[in-house]
């Protein structure tokens, strides 16, 4: 399982690009999916996704729809048209970071790349 640390500066991304991909979803679909697409190698707290979707609605990149499921109200969120311009900066960000970290991964010791 990857360590919460190294997740936490990825989650708003990993929830953009859910949101993208999938249409509206809630916060437990969120997670389910997270967990099926790392293969239960990122396992989200709802104490770590529920802040990062209420700080995306504020900031107006997502929007909610209440739905009655078996006596429960489920809570849906799906990206506002603001969302899906930043989902995409996001991603390229995400990438670039990634490729950062790689090129760091990979460095043999006493190698400059100057």
């Amino acid at each position: 399982m990857i360590p919460t640390e190294l997740i936490k500066g990825s989650l708003k991304t990993v929830v953009l690009k859910l949101l993208k991909e999938e249409g509206p979803l809630h916060g437990y679909a969120i997670t389910r999916k997270v967990e099926e697409l790392t293969e239960g190698k990122i396992k989200l707290t709802y104490g770590a996704l529920y802040p990062i979707l209420h700080k995306l609605e504020n900031e107006g990149v997502l929007i909610t729809a209440s739905e009655n499921f078996n006596n429960r109200i489920r809570i849906y969120y799906s990206l506002t048209p603001h969302g899906h311009s930043v989902v995409t900066e996001k991603i390229k960000e995400l990438n670039e970071f990634i490729k950062s970290l790689q090129r760091i991964v990979d460095a043999k010791p006493g190698l400059s790349h100057a």
